[in-house]
This record gives C-alpha cells, sequence and structure tokens, in this order.
C-alpha cells in the first residue's frame, strides 16, 4: 500500500521463534532479529561492530506455521516487511512506543549456510489458491517426481513444465 515503510533486514534469530493464536483464530510467530553492523577500520586492519539493532517481527498464519516449523534461535535470516509503529500504556503508567516488522517475506540466509527447501501443501489449488491464474500443464509446484536432493531440478513428467521460455510464443499470459 502506499505509504506504507517497506524495509529489508538481515540478521540472526535471538531466539525461537514463538506462535500463538489470537482471539480470531489465527496463528501468529513472534521473533526478534539482531542486526549489527560491521565495517573496517583501516587503521587497526580489523572489521568492528557497530550497534545492533534489535527489530520485533511477526509472522501472521501460514508464514507463522512455516517459520515455527523451518527457523531457530542463531540462524541468519533475511526478512521483508512493513514497519510498524504502535504505543501503548506501560503497567508503570508510562507511554511507551515501539516499531516491529510485519514479515512479508522470510527465508535462511545462505550466505554462511545451506537449505533444503520443500513445498508447503495448502489443497489441491494452484500458486496461491487461484488455480485459473496458472499456466496449462502447472501442477503447483508437486515435488514427487524430484529427486530429493534437488527441490530445483527439472520435473521428470515434460507435459508438467512450463515448456521453453527461450520462445517468445510460448510465454504465459498474464
Amino acid at each position: 500500500m502506499a505509504g506504507e515503510t517497506i524495509i529489508t533486514v538481515v540478521g540472526n534469530l535471538t531466539a525461537d521463534p514463538e506462535i500463538r493464536t489470537v482471539g480470531n483464530g489465527s496463528s501468529v510467530a513472534s521473533f526478534t532479529i539482531a542486526s549489527t553492523p560491521r565495517t573496517w577500520n583501516r587503521n587497526t586492519n580489523q572489521f568492528e561492530d557497530g550497534q545492533a539493532l534489535f527489530m520485533r517481527c511477526s509472522a501472521w498464519r501460514d508464514m507463522a506455521e512455516h517459520c515455527a516449523q523451518s527457523l531457530a534461535k542463531g540462524m541468519r535470516v533475511i526478512a521483508q516487511g512493513r514497519l510498524q509503529q504502535r504505543s501503548y500504556q506501560a503497567q508503570d503508567g508510562s507511554q511507551r512506543t515501539v516499531f516491529e516488522l510485519q514479515v512479508d517475506e522470510i527465508g535462511p540466509s545462505l550466505r554462511y549456510a545451506t537449505a533444503q527447501v520443500a513445498k508447503a501443501q495448502r489443497g489441491t489449488a494452484g500458486a496461491y489458491g487461484n488455480p485459473a491464474s496458472m499456466p496449462a500443464g502447472y501442477t503447483g509446484g508437486a515435488t514427487a517426481s524430484l529427486p530429493p536432493s534437488d527441490p530445483w531440478g527439472q520435473p521428470q513428467d515434460k507435459s508438467a513444465s512450463f515448456g521453453d521460455f527461450g520462445k517468445p510464443e510460448s510465454e504465459p499470459d498474464f
């Protein structure tokens, strides 16, 4: 939406994501990402750590479940979302303001690690629950025919692929 502040934070989780269910039945995962800038000091020929940013984050619904199952304390992650500010009255009566990242996208950083990706199944509809928007032959990312060691490999069944994107006539209509 217009006027929202979109940010990306790269850092390490300070604890395992905590998941809870709110009044309307939605799941929310809460966690903190610690991001510490490092700069090279030419005088000492060493890296120096700057002041750490501790960004409180929340992920909702299916993403909350995925975060709780996939992320753990110490993991380096990349999170993108909307920065939000809210104010509340503390128990001592003082007024406080906090900033929180409403996570839209999150994943492990592959800079210093590797990861195995598994598509989460949400029923039989296509991506995002809208089979009408998917190109003919798209199987919704089914991985049954893919080797478990290569989640990005080509489907065994050629009829289940997108086809050759090298030719203009094979581009899907959006």
